[in-house]
């Protein structure tokens, strides 16, 4: 078996930046043993299978550990695959999920543009062993859902924490961001997600997704501009669309190869 394989960075203009993913494209669903095995030799945060479906595409994540519902930059980064590297004909391509229902990527400059569900979050008492993992005092903690979302003082609060992942792991969610107003930007975040096996992911679209609507009403305005602090660090562009957020980023193609099973 032969499987197309691209590694793409993601939500960067610049290769060695910005979140890399691996996509896949497969003619068929192959057993889900073998899926988990590529994912982990590919070793990065998440890698896209996709497999064409009607007049689109079937989509699954996984990380190096295990599947997930939803991630933003290998997205991202699937649709750059399919427009730049084979020719995709259509303005807008629609991605069938298992978990998120339908997603949608569209061209818009030299930005694609991504339509996700919103995600209200809510404010709740800090979890066992929070403060202690981050080592900081947050200002409020919220319910994302899959995630919890720590509001911080600042941009340096953000881009100082040092979290200690032992104690993070044993926090029962998928990932925990931590967030604040942006310096030059609408706002910041990082996102640690030691249980999936990424101590700290790098770009995540995922988390915008409870992050844009928070920051929208906070800052009265729907059309935001954000950054992540990871090392790599990254840039996205988000409109708060009612039941939707519309994240948008530009990718960058690092390799193109052949997988053989």
């Amino acid at each position: 078996m032969r499987i197309p394989l691209y590694h793409v960075d993601a939500f960067t203009s610049e290769v060695f930046s910005g979140n890399p993913a691996a996509v896949c494209l497969l003619d068929h669903w192959i057993d889900e043993p073998i899926l988990q095995a590529i994912a982990a030799e590919n070793n990065l945060s998440e890698t896209a299978f996709l497999v064409p479906s009607g007049d689109g595409f079937q989509i699954r994540w996984l990380t190096p550990l295990t599947e997930v519902a939803l991630c933003g930059h290998s997205t991202l980064a699937s649709a750059f695959v399919l427009f730049n590297c084979c020719n995709w004909p259509q303005e807008t391509i629609r991605f069938q999920t298992r978990k998120s229902g339908e997603l949608a990527a569209e061209r818009q400059g030299d930005l694609l543009q991504m339509s996700f569900p919103a995600i209200a979050a809510h404010g709740i008492a800090p979890p066992t062993n929070l403060k202690e993992a981050l080592a900081i005092c947050p200002e409020e903690v919220l319910d994302g859902g899959e995630d919890l979302m720590v509001l911080l003082e600042n941009e340096d609060a953000v881009r100082e924490v040092k979290p200690d992942f032992r104690l993070l792991a044993k926090i029962d969610c998928r990932g925990v961001i931590v967030t604040a107003r942006g310096d030059e930007c609408d706002f910041v975040s990082r996102f640690f997600t030691p249980r999936l096996g990424i101590p700290e992911d790098p770009v995540t679209g995922s988390s915008h997704c409870v992050l844009a609507p928070y920051w929208a009403e906070e800052l009265g305005r729907k059309d935001l501009y954000a950054r992540q602090l990871s090392k790599r660090g990254g840039e996205l562009f988000c409109t708060h669309a009612g039941k939707r957020v519309k994240i948008s980023g530009r990718a960058a193609l690092y390799m193109e190869g052949t997988i053989w099973i």
